[in-house]
């Protein structure tokens, strides 16, 4: 298998995989309730609920990251790249504090 088709295949994964806008936000942090993530926290402060992330993502302003489903439920997932420090299970999480941005 080349590695063309190597990058190809973690890439099968997502249901969408959005086109970055240039000033789309990157995630800094998940928001988790217990073990379960419930949100993403965006270099602009804004916590998001993963609902509005979704959203967010498909409209492109947000950067690095693919839609997935588990289960019928949308989430963001990171897309494959060579730097494991952006994945998302790599980041810092917050706790849920019973509000998102809106």
């Amino acid at each position: 298998m080349d590695s063309k088709t190597n990058h190809a295949l973690p890439r099968m994964a997502f249901a969408e995989i959005p086109e970055a806008k240039p000033d789309a936000k990157k995630i800094t942090a998940l928001v988790k309730k217990g073990s379960v993530v419930t949100g993403y926290q965006l270099c602009d402060g804004r916590i998001l609920n993963k609902q509005q992330a979704v959203i967010l993502a498909k409209k492109g302003e947000i950067a690095g990251a693919g839609i997935a489903t588990n289960k019928g439920v949308e989430y963001l997932k990171s897309l494959p790249d060579a730097d494991e420090g952006n994945n998302l299970s790599h980041l810092p999480s917050i706790p849920e504090q019973g509000h998102f941005t809106e």
